[in-house]
């Protein structure tokens, strides 16, 4: 396999790929909000061949499977722990017209014009160099292949936002700029977009609730373990009763829900 985004790699077969393979279920929870927007703009047809990149436990791979009955879809992602977790689900589920390949999709050896359209679920931020790994999506496209991705946004004026702030005085330290939030700006996405050689680029916010944990604790206890929070803040019993203060407002019908943002971006080749 080869691979430019070492030190994603050695995270996402780590302690961070590891987390997520364990907690699949819960950030499908936070995530999957945005599924049926992402998925809507990708205009997947029932016999298209779909690429999802960055594809981690394969939740939105299947979803995107389950709209070509007749075609397929493969997801890439750099993350062992995760691609075994997708296989296994995929499998216990039952859906048929899906593969998962490791892989750097920034040097992934795709075949040509392969696919009709690309999808990523928050994967597809973290590449070394933007530009090349897009042009090697852009590849894989046929002609007039549609491109749909979600990007984290901002966390200003989100409920995660709120909570981070309350614990950490900075709060987009903790997510960082270079990677979750580097296609946050619309400007740069365009930029990357266009040098890559995609048409058509747009880009606009969606809305979904993430669902963190059952109580304002047991969220408290998943979000100190994701990769970022961990990293920047350390893991200890301080910050985990600073991060259920901060969730105790969001507590709602069962659930702490936080209304958050991403950016949706649709292109063609």
């Amino acid at each position: 396999m080869d691979v430019v985004n070492t030190g994603q790699a050695e995270a996402w077969n780590g302690y961070e790929g590891e987390h997520w393979a364990d907690h699949h279920d819960r950030y499908d929870a936070v995530n999957n909000g945005f599924d049926g927007a992402l998925l809507e703009a990708a205009a997947i047809g029932a016999r298209d061949r779909v690429l999802d990149v960055g594809c981690g436990n394969g939740y939105t791979t299947r979803r995107a499977a389950r709209r070509a009955p007749l075609g397929e879809a493969l997801g890439v992602d750099l993350s062992a722990p995760m691609l075994a977790r997708a296989r296994s689900l995929t499998a216990r589920e039952g859906v048929p017209n899906v593969t998962f390949e490791q892989g750097d999709a920034q040097v992934h050896p795709f075949p040509d014009a392969a696919f009709d359209a690309a999808v990523s679920r928050a994967g597809i931020m973290f590449f070394a160099d933007p530009v090349a790994a897009f042009g090697n999506v852009r590849r894989a496209l046929r002609d007039g292949g549609r491109l749909a991705f979600l990007a984290m946004t901002s966390l200003a004026d989100t409920d995660l936002g709120t909570v981070f702030a309350a614990i950490a005085p900075q709060a987009e330290t903790v997510t960082g700029h270079g990677g979750p939030l580097s296609l946050a700006d619309p400007a740069r996405v365009h930029e990357i977009l266009d040098a890559a050689g995609f048409r058509d680029v747009s880009c606009g916010i969606v809305h979904a609730d993430q669902v963190w944990g059952r109580d304002a604790a047991d969220a408290a206890d998943f979000l100190a373990g994701w990769g970022p929070v961990r990293h920047n803040l350390g893991d200890g019993a301080g910050l985990r009763a600073a991060i259920t203060e901060a969730m105790r407002p969001f507590e709602r019908d069962g659930a702490v829900r936080l209304r958050t943002t991403g950016l949706l971006v649709r292109a063609r080749r």
